[in-house]
């Protein structure tokens, strides 16, 4: 592995650039190769088994652009995949599920956690696990699905969002949970309407944030990180249409989204 190789960052579709937006944020001297399998999207509704299949053939076109990290920016992904990942490739990988349930552990001061997520990652007992030895911790979960219809439509606010939040947060608020983790990618793109619901007195948990925080960690333990300013490379990739990701993306984490390339993983 050497240094001046990319940080591959693969995603179902979109919400995955939250997690890119925090690595630039945490490792602007990074060069990125992102992939969205925005053909094959969302990933949430569909079998374990098969959101297995098509991560390891994201992260395979990955490995091929010569990257000396892996970044599995999906809950979905991650939960299917991570096992299988940490085998099958010679760099390390990391991921969303187990870092974001670290940060709520330390963050919570009741012991009462929640999880709003994809129906594939809630019903994967992902979380169950990255909790199992916090005993202390009473996890609540909730799929909270329609929340990315709205980010990716670009809709932050209004009526109809609100009455959605209300109602995927009322488990949570009945749990007393003070700290909530946002299991899904898209979701930090909607922490204005989850804080309104919710309240300040309840923590949220950006799993994209954790996520690159644990990348930085894992990279500098490694030696595999610039320590000087340069100037940082960003590529990107999808398996749908490049003239509406790069539409999207700028929508939803502004201009560095360019040059967008479509790719078969087929």
């Amino acid at each position: 592995m050497s240094v001046d190789k990319p940080i591959g960052v693969f995603d179902s579709g979109f919400g995955g650039l939250t997690v890119v937006s925090s690595l630039v944020e945490q490792l602007p001297n990074e060069d990125l190769v992102y992939l969205g399998d925005t053909a094959r999207a969302p990933y949430g509704p569909r079998p374990i088994a098969q959101v297995r299949e098509f991560a390891l053939q994201g992260l395979d076109f990955l490995m091929d652009q010569g990257v000396k990290a892996l970044v599995i920016a999906c809950n979905s992904a991650s939960s299917a995949a991570i096992r299988d990942a940490r085998e099958r490739y010679p760099v390390p990988v990391t991921e969303v599920v187990l870092p974001a349930a670290s940060r709520a552990v330390a963050a919570t001061r009741n012991g009462n956690v929640g999880v709003i997520a994809t129906q594939s990652t809630v019903s994967s007992g992902s979380y169950d696990e990255a909790f199992a030895v916090a005993r202390h911790i009473r996890l609540t979960k909730q799929a909270a699905p329609r929340f990315v219809e709205f980010v990716e439509a670009g809709i932050t606010g209004g009526p109809e969002l609100l009455a959605v939040a209300e109602e995927y947060l009322a488990p949570i608020q009945a749990a007393q949970c003070d700290t909530l983790i946002l299991g899904c990618t898209h979701y930090p793109l909607l922490t204005g309407v989850i804080s309104y619901v919710l309240g300040n007195s309840v923590t949220l948990v950006s799993s994209s944030d954790a996520c690159a925080q644990s990348t930085y960690g894992r990279l500098t333990q490694m030696s595999l990180l610039h320590h000087h300013p340069r100037e940082a490379t960003r590529r990107f990739f999808t398996t749908g249409d490049p003239g509406d990701f790069q539409g999207i993306g700028r929508r939803l984490v502004g201009g560095f989204v360019a040059d967008v390339t479509t790719v078969d993983l087929a």
